[in-house]
């Protein structure tokens, strides 16, 4: 590594994207090699001579998640999560997929250059805040709300999943007390806001 860090930001958000990388632009020994929205911008950065050293990289992309570039750009580029999702399980799957970071974006600049730097050198920087908690969810939870999400009826979704109907009503119910949602509709919206649909366990 050389003594100037390069990083390249991906963020959906264009306001966000440009005002991280103008912050990063004026941080002694880094510099801004590209940005972009997209994991196809960013798989196109990854691929160009200008490969950075240190990709930041968000969780929700549009409607897709940044999470799935994590196996494909962990090779010779170190990956730090800059996302405004503070989730537990967020955490344990960009760990569990190699990132070298995790920085919630309610952080200071000073914190998300100390992490850019940590993670350039070969350390982890996992910065998560006390705050926001996804609700404790399992796998099956998320495939139930994923089909829900979907519009499938309770018959739908027990042919689905290889169960009965009123196991997948069970199954609603027991979601509906642990989100402290109250109808199926606010389920989906809720999921899709918040970005539950995209912590380990979602159906591919």
């Amino acid at each position: 590594m050389t003594d100037t860090i390069s990083v390249a930001v991906i963020d959906d958000h264009p306001v966000f994207r440009d005002g991280t990388a103008a912050l990063l632009r004026e941080a002694p020994g880094i510099t801004v090699v590209g940005v972009g929205g997209t994991l196809d911008e960013a798989r196109a950065i990854l691929g160009s001579s200008a490969r950075p050293d240190v990709l930041l990289l968000d969780v929700r992309l549009g409607d897709d998640s940044g999470l799935r570039l994590l196996g494909e750009a962990s090779t010779g580029c170190a990956v730090v999560i800059f996302t405004a999702y503070d989730y537990p399980q967020y955490v344990q799957a960009a760990l569990a997929e190699g990132a070298a970071g995790f920085v919630a974006k309610s952080a200071t600049t000073d914190e998300l250059i100390d992490a850019v730097r940590r993670a350039a050198a070969g350390e982890l920087a996992f910065r998560r805040q006390v705050g926001a908690t996804a609700p404790s969810l399992t796998p099956r939870d998320i495939e139930v709300v994923t089909l829900v999400a979907d519009g499938l009826s309770n018959d739908e979704i027990g042919r689905t999943l290889g169960i009965t109907s009123k196991s997948v009503e069970a199954q609603i119910s027991r979601i509906f007390a642990r989100t402290g949602v109250r109808s199926r509709t606010e389920l989906a919206t809720t999921a899709i806001r918040h970005g539950w649909l995209d912590l380990p366990g979602r159906i591919t």
